[in-house]
């Protein structure tokens, strides 16, 4: 047994079971009873995501502005700039999917996409996981389809969006993960 293996073991949860608390199309809130590596027993929530979710940058062909939607968020009653997100419906392809949303919330087609990472958003209490794309080649092509999700678009430079990012005028986790990934690796 390597030193990663005996480390994994030592402090493994054990499940004992699950209680659904709630279920819908969108969000399931369970309590699981788990036995924590010393022994105590402890009723633990976790929530689930039927659908999977995923992020894009999109960026102009010069690859030095990125597209973002200014939107409200009633939960944290905030305004922010985020990138265009959504979450991929049964039997549909992911692709197509992201480059759907993007329509949807930009009225722009992106040309080539492809993923830059997938994580885990919220690992101590959730299944939910992240696809962030990459897409280029970015053409407005209609009005924005969905007046919900954003109430405007606007190309913001590279340079610009850390000051954002420091104004806290982007504020929502899977835009911050993508757009520094990003940064970090792609530009």
């Amino acid at each position: 047994m390597t030193d990663d293996q005996e480390d994994q073991d030592v402090t493994r949860w054990t499940v004992h079971g699950r209680r659904a608390m709630y279920e819908s199309d969108w969000v399931n809130v369970y309590l699981d009873a788990v036995e924590l590596p010393d022994g105590h027993q402890i009723d633990h929530h976790v929530l689930t995501f039927p659908k999977a979710s995923q992020t894009a940058v999109v960026l102009n062909d010069a690859r030095d502005h990125v597209l973002l939607i200014w939107r409200h968020r009633f939960i944290t009653d905030t305004w922010g700039w985020e990138v265009p997100a959504g979450w991929v419906e049964p039997g549909e392809d992911p692709e197509a999917s992201i480059r759907r949303e993007i329509l949807e919330e930009t009225g722009y087609t992106v040309g080539h996409i492809e993923p830059m990472v997938s994580y885990n958003a919220l690992s101590g209490i959730s299944t939910m996981r992240f696809t962030a794309y990459v897409a280029i080649q970015a053409r407005y092509t209609s009005e924005v389809e969905d007046h919900n999700e954003s109430s405007r678009t606007r190309w913001h430079s590279m340079d610009d969006v850390a000051r954002l990012v420091r104004q806290r005028e982007v504020q929502d986790g899977p835009s911050l993960a993508a757009l520094a990934y990003y940064r970090a690796f792609h530009q």
